[in-house]
């Protein structure tokens, strides 16, 4: 299902590296695999993500998905 970016927490150089990569507000983005190294579609590219770096991305449902 995918969702929404709400928010990103975390120190600030991690919040500017993940907004690098795409993973700004409002980007939607949509788990694909993993548990400890997660792989996620976001903006039509596949990127693999650490668990403690997902940790510190706030992802809200997109209403209307299935």
């Amino acid at each position: 299902m995918p969702g929404r970016v709400a928010e990103l927490n975390g120190k600030a150089d991690l919040c500017q590296r993940l907004r690098e990569m795409g993973f700004c507000e409002s980007a939607i983005i949509q788990k694909i695999a993993g548990k400890h190294m997660l792989i996620c579609q976001l903006c039509g590219s596949r990127v693999a993500l650490s668990n403690r770096a997902a940790q510190n991305i706030l992802v809200e449902p997109i209403r209307g998905s299935a």
